[in-house]
């Protein structure tokens, strides 16, 4: 087996593009807003959504990935950075979970359901800052947003240093 299961790549790009839009989203177009801007309500209800989405698809994910049979791990070419890649991968697992935690946790401690789902004139917090789960929230943001700049930069090592064709292991093209 040299590539991984057609189910396990879907799910894999499909959560690399949604928690890529929820992180952007997340910092450039929430952060920045004012709790008092309209619009923020908005871009609320699409955080809140994606995120939901995030949160069945990585459940569904670990599912998968513990029936699944996987190719070997790669070799990397060094053998602290063999041993550090599962880790990497572990941390991009626990922090996408610890995103999702955190940001339920901040959900329900500042009342948004009551508010995204209630009437559009329901106010929000004055600041989401004020609750601890937030606070980790955007901790949690900026470390995923780091491992999976490793994560891109050592694929990219692989595939055009190493040149050992790393990523046709996460491709849907040939076989399994």
């Amino acid at each position: 087996m040299t590539r991984y299961p057609k189910n396990m790549v879907l799910l894999h790009w499909l959560l690399a593009f949604m928690i890529l839009g929820a992180l952007f989203g997340g910092t450039v177009l929430l952060e920045p807003k004012a709790n008092t801007d309209p619009g923020k309500l908005v871009s609320l209800r699409l955080h809140v959504s994606l995120a939901t989405a995030i949160l069945v698809l990585m459940l569904i994910r670990v599912a998968v990935r513990l029936r699944s049979r996987t190719p070997p791990a790669a070799d990397i070419g060094h053998p602290v950075l063999n041993r550090a890649a599962p880790w990497v991968h572990f941390g991009l697992y626990l922090l996408t979970f610890a995103m999702l935690g955190t940001g339920i946790a901040t959900a329900i401690a500042s009342g948004l359901p009551g508010i995204l789902l209630g009437p559009s004139d329901a106010p929000l917090p004055e600041s989401f800052d004020i609750f601890t789960a937030r606070l980790a929230h955007g901790i949690f943001a900026k470390l995923l947003i780091l491992l999976i700049a490793a994560h891109i930069a050592a694929a990219l090592w692989h595939q055009f240093i190493r040149k050992d064709a790393l990523l046709a292991r996460m491709s849907f093209g040939g076989k399994e």
